[in-house]
């Protein structure tokens, strides 16, 4: 029997149990075994994404909500880039000693709400102590036609789908002024761009509707920068970002967050990441219309930035590893 100010781990996993244990479809058995049982029909796909405190966020720029909320979407973000239906999720949560009750709650209400949004229960887990609080999210999805990173051909468009660089503005706002408003930017420019960092959507819906459309997808979580080098180099292709075009595509809340933050919006757009937006190529007559174009592939190598008849490479991405 554990203390009224330890949390132990038989509780934590009740407590976790009562918030997800809700029957899904295709779920034949969830939390309380050894192993989840799903029924699955056609082809599979898997991703699995880490959120580590001092990594990926800080307590003070977030609450525990928002951080199991985002945790969520961010890995079930792969499964849109893959145009495939989400299916359910893992949990795995290593929390540091002296998690209270109250914490623990609040990350699975996050976590339950996003899964609720995009349709992922979550089916099982694991629980740990760790130094830091850390979230590992395993999704689980259906593909029959899964869009993947290599198919992009000499010829096709670049599309944009979602947003560009409204988290990157989020997250500076936040780490210079705090939660609240300052001075020189507009209530509804600063809230957008605060909940694009602690509140990114997953385009679930978006992701399947471009199967069939798209030569080649994937999810913008590293930074357009890296990840269309990503898209070049697993393609063969070479990926050139038209910056008019992209400017185009930009939310004015960028540009007045910009000019508060002294950059621009198009360098948040290619610099920033985590806002999860898909980065797709296809053919002209394919594109839906609300793919916006922002470049092209041609043959070569390496993903360019073309700027009033010039080209250059792209600043690098997010990296998890340096």
């Amino acid at each position: 029997m554990t203390s009224k100010s330890a949390l132990g781990e038989l509780e934590a996993i009740e407590r976790l149990a009562a918030r997800f244990g809700q029957p899904a479809r295709g779920v034949e058995l969830a939390i309380g075994d050894d192993c989840a049982v799903l029924d699955i029909p056609g082809r599979v796909v898997w991703t699995i994404d880490d959120c580590v405190e001092g990594v990926h966020f800080e307590r003070r720029l977030s609450s525990l909500e928002d951080v199991g909320y985002r945790s969520f979407a961010a890995a079930v973000s792969d499964l849109g880039a893959m145009g495939a239906t989400p299916i359910a999720a893992l949990s795995a949560l290593m929390l540091p000693k002296g998690t209270r009750r109250r914490e623990l709650d609040a990350i699975a209400r996050g976590q339950a709400e996003a899964a609720g949004t995009h349709r992922c229960p979550v089916v099982g887990g694991n629980i740990a102590r760790g130094p830091v609080l850390a979230i590992t999210t395993t999704a689980i999805g259906r593909a029959d036609e899964p869009l993947t990173r290599s198919g992009a051909c000499d010829g096709d468009e670049l599309w944009l789908v979602g947003q560009l660089g409204l988290a990157r503005a989020g997250l500076l706002l936040l780490q210079r002024h705090g939660a609240r408003r300052p001075r020189g930017v507009s209530r509804a420019a600063f809230d957008v761009c605060v909940q694009a960092w602690r509140r990114p959507a997953a385009l679930l819906a978006r992701g399947r509707a471009l199967v069939g459309r798209a030569t080649a997808c994937l999810d913008v979580s590293d930074g357009l920068a890296g990840d269309a080098a990503h898209l070049a180099k697993a393609s063969k292709q070479r990926v050139v970002v038209e910056a008019q075009a992209l400017a185009r595509a930009l939310r004015p809340e960028l540009e007045e967050a910009a000019k508060l933050l002294g950059t621009t919006a198009l360098e948040l757009a290619i610099t920033g990441g985590e806002d999860y937006a898909l980065l797709a190529t296809g053919p002209r007559e394919k594109r839906p219309r609300w793919a916006r174009r922002i470049g092209r592939v041609e043959s070569g190598k390496g993903a360019l930035l073309e700027s009033e008849g010039r080209t250059r490479p792209l600043h690098r991405g997010f990296d998890h590893l340096r």
